[in-house]
């Protein structure tokens, strides 16, 4: 035990305490009564709790308190002053991780960060590294496939714009060498970031051995606070013939084109993949199990795009899912679905969801807690079963979005180690696909709004871009705002458009500033842009007329 702990403990502790408390905060207005009255907290939790002695009140949020202002400050008083290696251990060095560990060290604390894959141009290495899925197999490449795959449409395009275009060509492996360059880099910088602001990068792989202790690679790692931050990783169902099969990681780094694509899912990854490789000019069959894809999005959007990759080509066919897969003797997958049909195809890619990364990680027997998904349990502080131990990002299975993993991981920083504790808000989040078209969407849709609230109005729009009154394609763009009537509140914003992923990012700016129906059809419109539908939006959709019941 510290000097100070025996000295607390002895209760000869207080000319010291203040003392301390006067060093550490310089900045800050020094008040001996509240130094009194947190030490003395302080002092009772260890009569209570001999196990972790005064760890319980020296941190933001958990089980049994809320976090306070002078809790971050008094953990910020103690930063070295025990036996551990560090003050924080971050296991993953994806958004959350990242982000938690640069902050915690900018506020004074001694921090490592974990992280088990070297990322960049291998596909071995490929699945992780320093920026996690978003930077690796994730949110990065999945956005530069989806401009290499618009490329063909541009060459359409210009024809009737007067460009002679020749047929293009493409060479895969060109594209697939400059991504894996591209998120090289982006993994340096990330490794770099970290070392500037004096977080100590361990290249390993850990697990957990009690509140205070990882295993890295065999050695024993020790810390005072530690966050688990390994995000997540794609689901594969259980069909005979499963091997056969990819994920999204695996098509990050397929050696060639596949010229016959069957994608499996119903969700955004299993949608943007779908455009991605029809763009890239396969030929695309996306099967879901269920009655509609894109749960939880708006009904217009869903429709809408559904018409968008019927047009372009896509087979897409609901209530369908493959019974078997077996590898023909060209290399080529026959698959055969639960109604006894059959098709060949090239790739099979299954986009099915995503679970969180626990499985080896040894939390059952430190005593962290999972939920029957295998996602930690943690409480509005990010606090797991174990007091010491904290969990953020899609390992917690909130809103798996990276984004969100930013979020956390900053506010648990600050609340920890910054004296500044806040929560994260997870109301109105925009968010964007990018399928092709691209979706946007921030607050409620429309079936959320009615639900809850009396009078909602719908205000939508759907035509064709200017850009395709000569270009010929007959792509169409939507724009739909949710209103209260009673209170003329936007309540939600949606649309797909090209420009969905930038536009959406101001509405959701509109959307937590309480903006107003009235606000949106008194701000003058940019023309000519498609977003300024937006603007002009003045008869509302009829609300549906109920059906008559049966005589």
């Amino acid at each position: 035990m510290s000097e100070v702990g025996r000295k607390v403990l002895s209760g000869r502790a207080i000319p010291l305490m203040l003392a301390s408390a006067a060093i550490i905060a310089p900045a800050r207005a020094f008040a001996p009564a509240l130094a009194l009255k947190a030490f003395g907290r302080m002092h009772t939790t260890i009569a209570a709790d001999k196990q972790f002695p005064f760890r319980q009140t020296l941190r933001g949020g958990g089980y049994k308190y809320q976090a306070e202002s002078s809790r971050g400050v008094f953990h910020t008083a103690m930063k070295g002053n025990h036996d551990y290696d560090y003050d924080y251990l971050c296991i993953g060095g994806g958004s959350g991780g990242v982000r938690s560990s640069r902050i915690a060290a900018g506020h004074g604390a001694k921090v490592a960060l974990v992280e088990c894959a070297k990322g960049g141009d291998t596909k071995d290495g490929g699945f992780g590294g320093l920026g996690g899925t978003c930077v690796n197999v994730g949110c990065v490449p999945k956005k530069l496939m989806t401009y290499g795959a618009h490329y063909t449409h541009d060459v359409h395009d210009a024809a009737n714009y007067g460009w002679e275009i020749p047929q293009p060509k493409l060479n895969w492996k060109k594209f697939i060498d400059n991504k894996n360059k591209e998120i090289a880099r982006l993994n340096g910088i990330y490794s770099n970031m970290l070392k500037n602001a004096g977080v100590e990068v361990i290249d390993g792989y850990a697990k957990l051995v009690d509140a205070h202790t990882v295993d890295i690679d065999g050695k024993k790692v020790t810390a005072e606070t530690i966050l688990v931050a390994v995000g997540g990783w794609p689901m594969m169902p259980k069909v005979e013939g499963g091997e056969l099969a990819i994920t999204s990681n695996e098509a990050f780094f397929l050696e060639e084109r596949p010229k016959r694509v069957v994608v499996v899912g119903g969700g955004y990854i299993a949608l943007e993949f779908a455009g991605i490789f029809k763009g890239y000019g396969a030929e695309v069959t996306q099967i879901y199990r269920g009655d509609m894809w894109l749960r939880g999005f708006d009904m217009d959007v869903r429709q809408h795009v559904l018409a968008e990759y019927k047009e372009q080509g896509i087979d897409v066919r609901f209530n369908c899912n493959i019974a078997k897969m077996e590898k023909n003797s060209d290399g080529s997958i026959k698959v055969t679905y639960e109604d006894g049909s059959t098709q060949e195809t090239d790739i099979v890619m299954y986009a099915t969801g995503r679970v969180p990364r626990t499985k080896n990680l040894n939390c059952e027997a430190a005593g962290v807690k999972l939920d029957a998904g295998g996602a930690i349990i943690v409480d509005e502080g990010f606090q797991t079963s174990v007091p010491s131990i904290y969990a953020v990002g899609d390992v917690i299975n909130r809103i798996q979005l990276t984004p969100i993993a930013l979020a956390e991981g900053h506010c648990l920083a600050d609340t920890l180690f910054g004296g500044k504790p806040r929560k994260t808000d997870y109301s109105d989040v925009p968010t964007a696909v990018f399928s092709s078209p691209p979706i946007g969407t921030v607050g409620l849709t429309e079936e959320e709004a009615r639900a809850k609230y009396k009078n909602v109005h719908i205000y939508r729009s759907t035509f064709r871009g200017m850009k395709h009154t000569i270009s010929g394609r007959q792509e169409k763009t939507m724009y739909k705002l949710v209103v209260d009537a009673d209170t003329d509140k936007v309540l939600g914003v949606h649309m797909v458009d090209p420009a969905a992923g930038e536009v959406i990012q101001l509405a959701g700016v509109c959307i937590k500033a309480g903006v107003t129906k009235t606000h949106f059809d008194s701000t003058i419109g940019v023309h000519p842009t498609a977003a300024e539908e937006m603007c002009t939006m003045r008869t509302r959709v009829p609300d549906a007329v109920p059906e008559k019941a049966a005589a």
